[in-house]
């Protein structure tokens, strides 16, 4: 997975293509966390098919801390 980049300051939202390039997964992947309830999403429009907008505050939220005793653990299991 490629470093994040820093989205504009300005943008609370962000597209699903500018989303994956902040958090280094695909689109589809963001796609399958805003279908399974895990990522809230907007809409631009009420219309079907109008792009999805997520939020940065959310995006981050879904980032976990490692601890470094779960990795020499996951090590060990191997």
């Amino acid at each position: 997975m490629s470093a994040r980049t820093t989205p504009p300051r300005s943008r609370e939202y962000l597209s699903l293509r500018e989303a994956a390039e902040y958090t280094g997964y695909s689109v589809f992947t963001l796609r399958d966390l805003v279908t399974s309830g895990r990522l809230p999403a907007f809409r631009l429009h009420d219309k079907p098919g109008s792009a999805f907008r997520v939020r940065v505050r959310d995006i981050d939220a879904l980032m976990q801390p490692v601890i470094p005793a779960e990795i020499t653990a996951s090590k060990a299991v191997r």
